[in-house]
C-alpha cells in the first residue's frame, strides 16, 4: 500500500505533540445536551471547514480513531500499523442540527467510491468511515448508506460503518489548520484535486451546501 506523507506539496512545520484525548466516555448526550459524531473523510484538515460553518455545530477536532494504539502521534499513524484513521470529531447541539444532516454533509465531502484513500492521499489512514456512537447513530448511518447505494446503483461504495470506541486528538498544529495556514491549506486542497472530484460526483451538492 502506498502512503503519502501528509500532505502533498505542503510544507508542514512539526510541533511538539500534544497528549491524545480519549473520548470513549464522552459520546452522545441526552436531550438538552451536546452530542458527538465522528467521521473519517481522508485529510482531517479538509473535514473541519464544512462542519464549522453549520449552525448547531459547537466544535470540531481533528484526530484519530479506529485503531488499537492509545494516544498515537501523527507520525505513528501515517507510518501505518496503528489501525487508526484520520477523523474529525464533531460536537453539536441535537436541538439545532440533526445527526442525519451531519451525515448528509459527510457524504458530499468525500469520494465514497475510492478504496485506496481519499483523493491524492493514499493509504489505509485516509479511508472513509462513519463511527457510530450508539444504536440510533448506527441506524441513521445504515439508512444513509442505503440511500447512497440507491443513488449510485452501479458503483461500489467503500465507506465503512464502524462502532466508535475512542478518539485521540491530533497535535495542536493540525487543529484549525485551514484557519491558521489558509494559503498552504488552499494550495494543498487544490493540488490534491479534492474539489474537482467532489464536483464530478456531487455537482452543485458538493461540499454539502
Amino acid at each position: 500500500m502506498i502512503r503519502v506523507l501528509h500532505h502533498w506539496g505542503v510544507l508542514i512545520l512539526l510541533a511538539v505533540a500534544s497528549g491524545g484525548v480519549s473520548a470513549a466516555d464522552e459520546s452522545v448526550g441526552t436531550p438538552g445536551q451536546f452530542a458527538q459524531a465522528t467521521v473519517a473523510g481522508g485529510c482531517f484538515w479538509c473535514m473541519e471547514p464544512p462542519y464549522d460553518k453549520l449552525d448547531g455545530v459547537i466544535d470540531t477536532r481533528s484526530g484519530f480513531s479506529g485503531g488499537d494504539v492509545p494516544n498515537p502521534s501523527y507520525e505513528q499513524v501515517v507510518r501505518g500499523g496503528t489501525g487508526h484513521l484520520e477523523v474529525v470529531q464533531i460536537t453539536y447541539d441535537p436541538d439545532r442540527i440533526s445527526y442525519e444532516r451531519l451525515l448528509e454533509v459527510f457524504w458530499r465531502n468525500v469520494d465514497p467510491f475510492q478504496s485506496n484513500g481519499q483523493f491524492c492521499d493514499l493509504g489505509e489512514t485516509y479511508r472513509t468511515a462513519i463511527f457510530f456512537h450508539d444504536d440510533a447513530q448506527k441506524q441513521a448511518a445504515q439508512a444513509s448508506l442505503a440511500d447512497l447505494k440507491s443513488t449510485f446503483p452501479s458503483q461500489t461504495i467503500d465507506t465503512r460503518l464502524m462502532a466508535y470506541e475512542a478518539f485521540y486528538a491530533a497535535e495542536d498544529y493540525h487543529q484549525d489548520y485551514y484557519q491558521k495556514n489558509p494559503t498552504r491549506y488552499k494550495f494543498y486542497r487544490w493540488r490534491c484535486g479534492r474539489d474537482q472530484r467532489l464536483e464530478e460526483i456531487w455537482g452543485e451538492q458538493a461540499g454539502g451546501e
